[in-house]
């Protein structure tokens, strides 16, 4: 079983403002608003959205005002395409930031030739697929990259993430091969390896020893069939509601959950279900994944 001095509970600010469509989904909603309400649902945490302030002060008052505490952050890297010192510089004030907010994680996506944030990109059709050269500038890349964050008192974590190069097991597998297993660690995410037509709990079961970060996200079978059969891209996906929080879809988190706490896990599980704020009231949904984490964990 968890225990809550282990294991800690957040959800993603993503639900109330989406930040790759605020004009679609949320923008009017405010940081206030947001955060006040995932206290409300009776998490511990969050991770940070473009409505954030980045005054650490600021930030810092607002959540412990609620008695949340930022645990990790996104980071955009190009390190397949990119200079690396250009990469460093912008990561190296992204792994302040969350110092300086007494985080420990930074989740890292690397997003040479992604496709998530084109609107009518298909899917399924235009996945990235890096070269050799690419994949030795990655996975070399991120060693350096975790170098600079372990400095700063941060744990590299790897997001996974449709429409990416790093979307599927198998390029999961050839990340973790490559890449140190004492430095680089693994941003495990239901909702994307189901997505990408995975079987989440074998994942896990093959890296649970690099995994330092969960987020718990689920899909809607249905949904899911449309996009493919459509063709549409990840973002018309999300807007028409692939994906939804916890218990409310079809991934077997039952399963999920039996393989953390059978491996003592210790860290943050972090409620991310990007939807549409009109359709899926966010305090609603928020709530929901709530009482169904505890339900099924007892946190």
């Amino acid at each position: 079983m968890f225990t809550k001095n282990e294991v800690k509970l957040g959800i993603a600010p993503i639900a109330w403002t989406n930040d790759d469509v605020p004009h679609l989904l949320g923008g009017s909603t405010s940081f206030e608003q947001c955060v006040s309400e995932m206290a409300l649902a009776g998490f511990a945490g969050c991770e940070v959205g473009s409505k954030y302030p980045r005054d650490t002060r600021v930030l810092k008052a607002a959540l412990d005002l609620r008695g949340l505490q930022i645990c990790n952050a996104w980071f955009s890297s190009f390190l397949a395409t990119r200079p690396y010192a250009e990469v460093e510089a912008e990561f190296i004030k992204q792994v302040d930031f969350l110092a300086a907010m007494g985080a420990t994680r930074v989740g890292i996506s690397e997003q040479s030739h992604s496709i998530q944030g084109q609107m009518n990109t298909a899917i399924f059709d235009n996945k990235p697929i890096f070269s050799d050269e690419e994949w030795t500038k990655l996975c070399d890349g991120l060693n350096r990259l975790a170098d600079v964050a372990a400095q700063r008192g941060i744990t590299v974590t790897f997001h996974h993430h449709m429409g990416t190069g790093v979307q599927t097991a198998a390029e999961v597998d050839r990340l973790m091969t490559n890449t140190d297993q004492e430095k680089v660690f693994l941003l495990f995410d239901t909702g994307h390896f189901y997505f990408s037509g995975e079987n989440p709990t074998e994942v896990l079961k093959k890296h649970i020893k690099r995994v330092k970060h969960v987020h718990l996200k689920d899909i809607r079978a249905d949904v899911l069939a449309k996009v493919k059969t459509e063709k549409m891209s990840f973002l018309q996906g999300v807007i028409a509601g692939v994906f939804t929080v916890p218990g409310d879809g079809c991934v077997d988190f039952p399963a999920v959950f039996g393989v953390l706490s059978a491996n003592n896990y210790g860290g943050w599980m972090l409620v991310e279900a990007e939807q549409d704020p009109v359709k899926a009231n966010p305090l609603e949904y928020a709530i929901k994944a709530r009482k169904y984490i505890h339900a099924e964990t007892g946190l």
